[in-house]
Order: C-alpha cells, then structure tokens, then sequence
C-alpha cells in the first residue's frame, strides 16, 4: 500500500502519537521486509503491555501499511477518540454477537480490500508468569481460513518494561530510557488446512501454529529459550481453586464442614 492511501485521520493519529514515542523510547525494528507490500493479510501481536498498540502501530505504520485494529464498539461511539476510531478505519467487536463469523464479517471485509487486519490472539494482556503468549483464541484462525490472506507473527518486547501488566500502579517507567522491540516473521504456512471445514479442533490446531510462530519469533527478540506450552489462563484458574478447597479441607477440623466455619 502506498503511503497516500493512508488517509487525514491516521496521519493525524501520527502527527499525535509519533513525537513522544519518538523522545521516549528507542527502537529495536526488525522484519518490515516481511510485511506484504500488497494485498490484505493478516498480523498476529503478542501482548504483554496497555502501550503494545502504541508500539507496534508505530513499526506497522513506518512500513507504510498501517494496521486495522479489533477494538470494543464502545470506544467508537462519540468524543475525539471515537471520530479517530471511525476515521482511521479501526474495526468495531461487539461482544455480545454469538456467531464468531458474523462477528468479524468486517474483519474479512477488510482483508478482501487489501487492508491489514491486526490480532491480539490472547484477547488480553498475558498472564503467563514469565510474559510469554498464553494460549490463543481462534478468530485470527478463523479470519485466517475465510481469506487464505497471509498470516504475520509480529512479536514485541519492551513496552512491558515502561508498563508491565497488570501493575498495582500504572505508572510510566520511563527511564532509563527503555528499548521497543518489534520483530515480524514470515508468513506461517496454512496451506495444509485450506478447504478444511473449520471444526473446534482445526481452529485450535491453527490458532496453535500461529501462536507458536509468535512465540519462537518472541524467543529470538528475548534471547532465550521459550515454554514448550502455552500458558493456558484457565487451566491454571482451574488448579489454583483446586489447591484452595484442599487446603480450606485440611483446615476444616473433623466433624465440621466449610460452612460452619464461616458460621
């Protein structure tokens, strides 16, 4: 995409954004030669700080292929900051859909007009101790089989370091001066699940290949090896209870229940 179809209202959002992230940080860019320079496609993000978007926006527009974020409706209904939504062309999630496909209709719509779509696949912040990708849901894979647009892993690291996640302050570590990290990957290879009816365990093994991609790329920027496994968000809420209610049984003296303690 050449830079003039860019448009007035993401080149504001630049004017805006770029100067303070330009005096703040340094920058660690690598890959831009894997972003397709035509075509729609698709980026799957790691996301590990709230200034991910702010970093990575930053690498994607420099490539001149700016991104199409999947935001919650809310931030689009009014103000300056939905008028910046709408005009950039960022993509409304309304949550409360039930069909997945139905959901991200504008999302293929999109990639089908040669845009690129970005995906958080996590759906959130990580929770992995370590700050390694969690498990993915499955709407990048999804989009991914309805366009067989080309998938980027784009990996990044740093933001976390000036706002790590889920702080009990969110405050600003500006200084020293921290270092954004952003690396993309080339595409992951897809091919084999072309044609296939997108059933649970195709998407899952697809989300899982693209995760995966995320994450050796993620290991390259860290410099250090990755977990065999995703951290799984629920699987680990799952065991966490279950150690609790051993531990609140052993607790409990013979003959009384849980409930009577709290009498």
């Amino acid at each position: 995409m050449s830079r003039h179809r860019i448009g007035f209202w993401y080149r504001l959002a630049a004017v805006i954004a770029k100067p303070p992230l330009v005096v703040l940080f340094k920058r660690d860019w690598q890959g831009m030669e894997n972003i397709p320079a035509e075509g729609g496609f698709i980026t799957a993000v790691n996301h590990n700080s709230y200034l991910d978007p702010l970093s990575y926006a930053h690498y994607q527009y420099n490539s001149g292929r700016v991104p199409r974020f999947l935001a919650k409706a809310a931030l689009f209904k009014g103000g300056f900051v939905g008028a910046v939504m709408r005009g950039t062309g960022q993509i409304p999630v309304y949550r409360e859909s039930t069909d997945a496909a139905t959901a991200f209709r504008a999302a293929v719509d999109a990639i089908n007009r040669g845009e690129c779509v970005a995906f958080y696949p996590e759906g959130t912040l990580t929770r992995d101790p370590d700050m390694w990708p969690m498990q993915g849901k499955t709407g990048a894979a999804r989009v991914a089989l309805l366009t067989k647009a080309p998938v980027i892993p784009v990996a990044q690291w740093g933001a976390n370091e000036a706002m790590p996640p889920y702080a009990k302050e969110k405050k600003l570590r500006l200084f020293p001066r921290k270092t954004l990290r952003v690396k993309a990957g080339p595409p992951v290879d897809l091919s084999e699940f072309y044609g296939q009816e997108p059933t649970a365990e195709v998407l899952r093994e697809v989300t899982d290949r693209i995760m995966r991609a995320v994450t050796d790329i993620l290991a390259e920027v860290r410099d250090e090896p990755a977990p065999a496994e995703p951290y799984d968000h629920r699987k680990a809420r799952a065991e966490q209870r279950r150690k609790t209610q051993q531990m609140q049984q052993r607790d409990t003296p013979p003959g009384r229940t849980q409930e009577d303690e709290g009498k």
